[in-house]
């Protein structure tokens, strides 16, 4: 009976310790708590609306090549009135032509002294769904952070990329955007202090309930679904904390902090996975997207549903959260072969 206790009690601390790590940022306010829109996320809102129906009002894929084509272009048209000249990454899958689409402010690429922050979206829907919040939503705000970005002077590097093929049956692949990206990063030494893939960050309820999660922490956080989560593999701890903190003392936006094994149900479905497994620290940026919103990866995921005031909000913490990990020491060693 002694020896049974004390397992017992062995696998308690075990499991407690885990369960420390993982929570990096466990509290959530229980309230929203986003002030109303000055003129400034106002106008916003509005932008980020009309990419989003720009970009993801129907079907675009592989399948769908037109509209796929016509996304990028949208993307490299608004990037090119910013201010930019945006870089075009082609590889062909299938036979086909397809590219991510990136930006770099800060040091040129060529220093290799300096570290490189890299901040990402996919622009590719799912099948068989227009993909406004999966994810116009994260191409919408990363055109809205370049604009913002545009006059920073940032210590770190910043590459701002578009990514194509994220969706099935090209996640997690060669086929995938991040991953030729991340593979590219990693064959040049480039040293990665970090990667933020934006992921489905427009759908918010208020209503208890809203909000599931992966067992087992649906035991730990709050079931209504009203924060932005940060969600990284185990690499990633220091990284997570130091976005999550930096995020959190710049908005009263609700959020989480995270970590989890890549087996735990949902943790490496997005661009982060490919720079995880290059062995760079990444982290998912996201509204839960199928432990929350009804309409993922159906053809109800239309510019109607999505939130802009909230994506608004985040957009602007973002950007303010971005320019002081730009700036700033991240906690943590870039990572280097």
């Amino acid at each position: 009976m002694l020896l049974a206790a004390l397992a017992l009690l062995a696998i308690g601390a075990v499991a407690a310790a885990i369960v420390r790590f993982c929570l990096v940022f466990p509290r959530q306010p229980s309230t929203f708590a986003c002030p109303p829109l000055d003129d400034h996320g106002r106008a916003m809102a509005l932008r980020l609306e009309t990419h989003i129906r720009a970009v993801a009002s129907q079907e675009h894929n592989l399948d769908h090549q037109r509209p796929l084509e016509a996304a990028a272009v949208y993307i490299e048209t608004t990037l090119r009135d910013i201010g930019y000249m945006p870089i075009r990454h082609e590889f062909q899958v299938a036979g086909v032509l397809v590219r991510n689409i990136e930006v770099i402010t800060g040091p040129p690429p060529t220093d290799m002294a300096v570290q490189t922050l890299v901040i990402g979206a996919h622009y590719d829907s799912a099948r068989d769904t227009p993909g406004a919040n999966d994810n116009g939503t994260g191409v919408a705000a990363l055109l809205e952070l370049a604009r913002a970005l545009k006059p920073l002077n940032p210590t770190r590097r910043l590459r701002l990329i578009f990514f194509v093929n994220e969706e099935a049956p090209y996640g997690k692949t060669p086929a995938m955007g991040s991953y030729q990206h991340a593979q590219s990063l990693r064959a040049r030494s480039e040293p990665v202090v970090g990667m933020l893939a934006l992921e489905t960050l427009g759908y918010f309820s208020q209503r208890p309930g809203s909000q599931r999660f992966p067992f087992p922490f649906g035991l730990l956080y709050a079931d209504t679904g009203n924060f932005v989560a940060f969600v990284g593999m185990l690499r990633a701890r220091t990284f997570v904390h130091s976005v999550t903190r930096t995020f959190r003392n710049v908005t009263t936006f609700p959020s989480i902090g995270t970590v989890v094994p890549a087996f735990v149900e949902g943790a490496d479905l997005s661009d982060h996975w490919a720079y995880d497994h290059f062995g760079y620290p990444a982290c998912m940026v996201t509204d839960t997207a199928p432990f929350r919103n009804p309409f993922y990866h159906s053809p109800n995921d239309t510019p109607d549903t999505v939130d802009y005031a909230s994506l608004s909000c985040i957009t602007s913490a973002l950007t303010t959260t971005i320019t002081l990990l730009a700036k700033h020491h991240v906690d943590g060693a870039a990572a280097r072969t």
